[in-house]
């Protein structure tokens, strides 16, 4: 008897109308257009400004998306994950004011954190209840609001992060599309590399916190660079000699948006052409958990049904994996 598989049967995507560029940057923090295209490939991004504004905001904007696009009713929604690293608060979970906010209601929510590889890991998660029968429509969400833990005083960290929101509908696949596999992966060493100091359990808020600047993202650069690079590459290729996937028949590549050195060594030691490499790092920067999806929503009108693609991220934890799918629809049948 065949599995059945999840599908992606929609998109959305968000990001904010203010726009951070890197002009603006070198009058905050020591820094240049040069220096900051020449590292990380970054030209500008967007942040949410308003008050009270948050990351349930954003992945509301991109629901409403595909609730447009589909015809799907609120009440039509057995789950809703939202995986992100900034939620509006530490409890209760995004997922459940996301699903408030747009009346969904008794739905099965709940966030995942696995840094920037949390998309990733959400879709996984998603899939497996469409696989079991479990769920029948299945919203992932990938969203963050990175500007909320970014020092901009800080110029080694202020020049990667933006803020966006990318959503994908799950639903049982009638034919071979979807899902096919997922190789995800963690490793704990990895978190003294890539964390926020304080604000958790292990140190609570205090006046020494905050006076210490301990509430923003902490990066050792050059060892995350490293893991990155080996491990995001890693997994790609291996999915590929998984399933005797040639380069030629990759139709994409979409690669977690956080450096394009990363993003370039990927593609080569997966032997595929760039034009095959979703990129779109340059406008938006690092958006952790909406990279992914903001690349699909971006590229949505180019993928064809059928389409072999591998999604591949890394992130703090440190958390990697890819992950195998066969793309649903063509756009003009929506």
């Amino acid at each position: 008897m065949t599995k059945q598989k999840a599908v992606i049967t929609a998109i959305g995507g968000y990001a904010p109308d203010y726009i951070l560029n890197n002009e603006e940057l070198s009058k905050m923090v020591d820094t240049s257009n040069e220096w900051i295209m020449t590292r990380v490939g970054i030209k500008e991004r967007h942040i949410l400004k308003g008050v009270g504004k948050g990351t349930s905001d954003m992945a509301v904007e991109a629901i409403k998306q595909i609730f447009e696009k589909t015809g799907t009713k609120p009440e039509e929604i057995d789950m809703v994950i939202c995986a992100t690293t900034t939620p509006d608060h530490i409890f209760p979970a995004t997922a459940n004011i996301i699903s408030d906010k747009l009346n969904i209601r008794n739905a099965h929510s709940f966030d995942l954190n696995a840094g920037c590889s949390g998309f990733l890991y959400a879709l996984d998660t998603g899939s497996k209840f469409i696989e079991t029968g479990a769920k029948k429509k299945v919203l992932v969400v990938g969203a963050d609001k990175m500007s909320s833990i970014v020092d901009y005083t800080d110029r080694t960290t202020c020049v990667l992060f933006g803020d966006a929101a990318g959503a994908v509908l799950l639903e049982p696949s009638s034919d071979e599309t979807g899902i096919i596999d997922s190789i995800l992966q963690s490793d704990g060493f990895g978190r003294a590399y890539l964390h926020m100091k304080a604000g958790g359990s292990v140190k609570p808020p205090s006046h020494e916190t905050i006076d210490n600047r301990e509430h923003y993202v902490f990066q050792d650069g050059k060892h995350v660079f490293k893991h990155a690079v080996s491990n995001m590459a890693d997994v790609s290729v291996e999915m590929m000699k998984k399933h005797n996937i040639a380069p030629e028949e990759l139709a994409w590549l979409v690669p977690h948006q956080a450096n394009l050195r990363i993003i370039d060594a990927t593609a080569q030691r997966m032997g595929i052409d760039k034009n095959k490499v979703m990129i779109n790092i340059e406008r938006y920067g690092n958006t952790t958990s909406a990279t992914i999806p903001m690349c699909l929503y971006e590229w949505e009108k180019q993928l064809k049904k059928g389409d072999n693609i591998i999604l591949a991220a890394f992130g703090a934890g440190f958390t990697w994996g890819s992950l195998y799918l066969k793309w649903g629809y063509d756009t003009n049948e929506m």
